[in-house]
């Protein structure tokens, strides 16, 4: 099932898309696509008949596919052909950073690159979604805590990240770096989440070929970690890593975003993300 948040930014329906490509209203089964749907209600929507439901006409404005965000958590240097391109050891431990929620926008929204930016770069990413609450679980046992998967630009600012001293929340957290979807896709729906093909391109040019089969930490392996540390709520997203490719990484020069450029992402069985690139006056 694809669940998808859909509307003016600010005032998102929930929707489901159907077999056909149809994007179908759920307002009135939820209030939204978010944790508490994600933890109570889902069974309830797997088993409604789409063709049920109130069909949407046009093509809406596709939102973050995740509304009421509680914990935006990232994994840092996750795949090995990325830690190898970058000249970097594999860490011992998965590394955590923070997203700021304010981030967040829709797939299909601008990424507006900040002032005094000079090296924002992009990050296609799998993003996991929790159902329920999470907490001391086993790496078996981690995978049965998902509600579903979609796709996370991880848009980031070099030097903000490495530069400003501290955490790299600084070069992840400027508005429009977090968009997310366009849809939620079940778990059910991924036969195996270690061995889906992702993309991202610059202006029709492929940036980042790569697989979640390199990830050094697998999903399970994230979670229970993450899940020794703090407890995890439904809603909570997890942005597991990116593969090779990053402009930051580009030989024999770095090649950063500008003004003008359009990225396209895709992850097998996710969909398809498209922004356009502006920038802050």
């Amino acid at each position: 099932m694809k669940l998808v948040r859909y509307g003016e930014a600010g005032a998102e329906k929930p929707g489901m898309i159907d077999a056909d490509g149809t994007l179908r209203d759920l307002s009135t089964q939820v209030t939204d696509i978010n944790g508490e749907a994600l933890s109570g209600q889902l069974d309830m929507l797997k088993g409604l008949d789409p063709t049920s439901l109130p069909a949407v006409a046009g093509s809406p404005r596709m939102g973050p596919c995740v509304g009421d965000i509680g914990k935006f958590l990232c994994i840092g240097l996750n795949y090995s052909d990325h830690a190898d391109e970058m000249g970097l050891d594999y860490p011992a431990h998965p590394i955590l950073f923070f997203k700021a929620n304010s981030a967040i926008v829709g797939p299909n929204d601008d990424v507006m690159i900040p002032r005094g930016s000079t090296k924002t770069d992009w990050e296609v990413e799998l993003g996991v979604v929790i159902g329920k609450p999470c907490k001391y679980v086993s790496e078996a046992e981690a995978l049965d805590y998902v509600a579903g998967y979609c796709i996370v630009n991880d848009v980031s600012e070099r030097d903000f990240q490495t530069q400003l001293t501290g955490q790299w929340t600084k070069g992840k957290s400027c508005d429009t770096f977090g968009p997310t979807g366009p849809w939620l896709v079940t778990a059910d729906e991924i036969a195996d989440v270690q061995n889906l093909s992702m993309s991202l391109d610059v202006n029709g040019k492929r940036m980042q070929t790569g697989t979640t089969a390199t990830m050094i930490f697998t999903v399970a392996q994230i979670i229970s970690h993450l899940s020794q540390l703090m407890t995890l709520h439904p809603g909570d997203v997890i942005s597991t890593g990116t593969p090779p490719g990053v402009g930051g990484g580009m030989k024999p020069e770095p090649v950063f975003l500008k003004e003008g450029d359009v990225m396209e992402l895709t992850i097998e069985g996710l969909g398809t993300q498209r922004q356009n690139v502006g920038a802050d006056a």
